[in-house]
């Protein structure tokens, strides 16, 4: 008993540790004129399509962007792959 007390502070940690490493890609846009990107962003909470497209939509909404894809959601493994592509909107939501 005494060491499944000891063990559920680990597993609590490594559980928030894995949620608080999730990204998405997105693809988003601004009308008038029409400009469009890709980019990259960091989720909090779930690692689901769901939650990044509920937190995206206001993030990119505040800076006059429409969200109009979330493509995938990720861990820290998949960064590097997309840096390039994602350009100035690496992060940057």
């Amino acid at each position: 008993m005494k060491q499944i007390l000891l063990s559920l502070p680990l597993v609590l940690a490594t559980t928030a540790m894995a949620q608080a490493q999730c990204f998405a890609d997105y693809k988003a846009k601004q009308d008038n004129p029409l400009r469009l990107h890709y980019g990259v962003a960091q989720i909090s909470g779930d690692c689901a399509p769901g939650n990044a497209q509920q937190q995206l939509g206001p993030r990119l909404a505040a800076q006059g962007w429409t969200l109009l894809q979330v493509q995938s959601v990720f861990g820290p493994e998949g960064l590097d792959q997309r840096k390039a592509s994602a350009g100035h909107y690496y992060l940057r939501f």
